[in-house]
């Protein structure tokens, strides 16, 4: 089944580089971190924005928020000639408003499909970051430093109201040491076109056809009428409605991670394709990339979603900007190039990512995305 996925996802990926035709090689005037990139606008980079004042905007998905306002308050203080206002709203909207260019920058935790690039063949989706999603749970009464086991199948039934409690025998046998509680589940969703629920029924899809038969992966699914399911916006929503919801099971992007831990919620290990559980940490994600890093494509659109990796974690994802090759004007392209190239390298920092532990890009990915930057104009 994950073979069958990845396949079709690779068929995607492929249909969306032919509509695009402006992704570039990497190679010719691409630049990686170890070569700095022309200054000229003449098909280089820019290092720096341009004279002229200039108002930038960003909206979408709230797993990227806080890093997004951090790199735009940082940015403009290194360079004050250039505002960018950041917003959430979902990956939904950030794709959304991206195309029809009301925002300079979409952001988005799902690549672009194909049916959006048909509707606007301009687009670009261009890895800022690497994430992972955390599957959270308030369950009373389990042992203290307890992770629950969870797979792709059971998290499934959780979610189509096949398994109504936490004692299930289901979620027991992966959990064969643990006395768990027959407190009622209750399945929470994201209300807005959220790329983590792409993430999270990718994950769902590829562990259980049924699932995929049924509601199949997306932003947005028909989800299925469990007991007890609720829906709440954006990330902060889902740990805040998890919190207040004993019995919960919540999918939550990393960058939430510390809020959830304050919300006293427990975090899962999650089975990857191999069976093994992991908790989303540097190790478990970098391994999980690791093995995507040499079949990403130049136009960078990929599932990294229950890769091959022995010890990787089986839900993590690029965390996109989402940005037209065509822009209002030569100074906005260029400072929309200066700003995105600053992100996928100073940006990716320790001292800009540790505190929503997020991963740095590897070398050959920034080299394709400033591929695909080189192409703003």
């Amino acid at each position: 089944m994950a073979l069958r996925y990845r396949t079709l996802l690779a068929v995607a990926a492929a249909a969306a580089f032919a509509l695009t035709g402006t992704a570039c090689s990497s190679g010719g005037s691409s630049a990686s971190p170890a070569a700095a990139p022309s200054s000229s606008l003449g098909g280089g980079i820019p290092l720096t924005p341009a004279p002229e004042s200039e108002k930038l905007s960003e909206a979408g998905s709230t797993l990227l928020l806080q890093l997004m306002g951090t790199w735009a308050t940082t940015y403009h203080q290194q360079h004050p000639n250039v505002s960018i206002t950041t917003a959430g709203g979902g990956s939904t909207q950030g794709i959304s408003e991206a195309s029809a260019g009301t925002v300079s920058i979409g952001a988005s935790d799902a690549y672009l499909s194909s049916g959006d690039l048909v509707k606007n063949p301009t687009l670009l989706n261009v890895p800022l970051a690497i994430s992972a999603q955390q599957v959270n749970y308030n369950v009373p009464g389990l042992p203290p430093g307890t992770n629950l086991h969870l797979d792709g199948q059971v998290l499934a039934q959780m979610y189509n109201g096949t398994i109504t409690t936490w004692n299930n025998p289901a979620i027991a046998r992966l959990n064969p040491r643990v006395p768990l509680p027959g407190t009622p589940v209750r399945p929470l969703h994201r209300s807005d076109g959220s790329g983590d629920t792409f993430l999270f029924t990718s994950y769902l899809s590829t562990h259980y056809p049924l699932w995929d038969k049924e509601v199949g992966y997306g932003t947005k699914v028909a989800w299925p009428a469990a007991p007890g399911a609720q829906a709440a916006n954006g990330n902060m929503g889902m740990v805040s409605l998890c919190q207040a919801t004993v019995g919960c099971v919540a999918y939550v992007g990393i960058s939430y991670l510390n809020a959830a831990n304050r919300a006293g919620l427990g975090e899962a290990m999650l089975a990857n394709t191999l069976g093994q559980y992991e908790l989303p940490d540097q190790a478990s994600i970098d391994a999980a990339v690791a093995s995507f890093v040499s079949s990403t494509p130049t136009n960078e659109t990929i599932s990294m979603v229950d890769g091959p990796a022995p010890a990787g974690y089986p839900i993590v994802n690029y965390e996109y900007a989402i940005v037209s090759t065509r822009q209002r004007s030569a100074t906005a392209a260029r400072d929309i190039k200066a700003f995105l190239h600053w992100i996928i390298t100073t940006g990716n920092s320790g001292v800009y990512l540790n505190s929503v532990r997020f991963q740095p890009l590897p070398g050959p990915v920034v080299s394709l995305c400033d591929a695909q930057i080189a192409t703003i104009g």
